[in-house]
């Protein structure tokens, strides 16, 4: 994580700076790592190794790796290890407003019990953790955040009460995407082209297409550089040409999709069209 590291013994954290509304930090503790407080956002995590327990709305929480921390603003909590090797995890902190601008003035989400198994929030904060870095484009962190203010809306039980989608906008702006994928593209231009609101427009995009904005942005980048690597581009080229900001930009999407370094997939693709 980028910022700045606090140690006491063996004890330490790693925090961003703020940014939208948002901060990550990551940290590792043995014995208690807060006293009981709160704060005015959303604390959502992941416990990566170890037991992390706390003090949340009246009883003793524990989280796992592979489970989901989900503290509602203003709600006191503590935190410390349920056991002697201590534990490691990962927390995003944000605004209640930010979350309400996806969601339009439904309610807040509220999870109960402050730790879920749901698989969908999982996922949405592991991307929002990984997304909204200080360095990410404009359009994969507003997606990061979109993709985590539904997935708490889904885990905290809320019936949608949104209208229709739009899908003319969605086409819109997908067809703008299709032109558009060697270049950093935000979600205000996708909206003014579209027609619709940001945040409905976000939401009515994975409505009809299955993903977000920001990721079939980057399929169309992945697309164009596989079709620039067989053609004997090298990586590094291939990579800028696509829109990547670099060759290591451009092999965490490519794993990332398809589960193999982008070198790897050449030589194997090179070796079954060889033969």
């Amino acid at each position: 994580m980028d910022g700045d590291i606090s140690q006491l013994q063996s004890d330490w954290i790693s925090r961003s700076e703020p940014t939208d509304g948002v901060e990550r930090i990551e940290a590792f503790f043995h014995g208690n790592a807060y006293s009981l407080h709160r704060h005015d956002t959303y604390a959502i995590g992941l416990t990566l190794s170890g037991v992390q327990c706390f003090h949340y709305r009246r009883d003793l929480r524990t989280s796992l790796p592979g489970q989901t921390m989900v503290l509602h603003p203003d709600e006191v909590h503590d935190g410390q290890a349920g056991t002697n090797e201590g534990f490691r995890y990962q927390m995003i902190y944000v605004q209640p407003a930010a979350i309400q601008e996806v969601l339009g003035g439904r309610p807040l989400p509220f999870v109960e019990g402050g730790v879920t198994n749901d698989p969908r929030l999982f996922e949405a904060t592991n991307t929002a953790l990984r997304q909204m870095r200080g360095d990410a484009e404009p359009l994969e962190r507003d997606d990061a955040l979109a993709g985590l203010a539904l997935a708490l809306e889904s885990a905290s039980g809320a019936r949608p009460t949104r209208k229709s989608a739009n899908f003319a906008a969605a086409q819109r702006a997908r067809e703008y995407l299709q032109a558009s994928s060697a270049r950093a593209v935000t979600l205000d231009e996708l909206a003014s082209v579209s027609g619709e609101d940001r945040w409905s427009l976000s939401r009515d995009f994975r409505t009809f297409y299955g993903t977000s904005p920001y990721h079939y942005l980057v399929m169309r980048r992945l697309e164009a550089a596989r079709a620039m690597m067989l053609r004997g581009v090298c990586l590094v080229d291939a990579a800028a040409a696509a829109g990547f900001a670099d060759q290591s930009h451009m092999t965490r999407h490519f794993r990332h999709a398809y589960g193999i370094p982008p070198a790897r997939w050449l030589a194997m693709t090179s070796v079954r069209r060889a033969g």
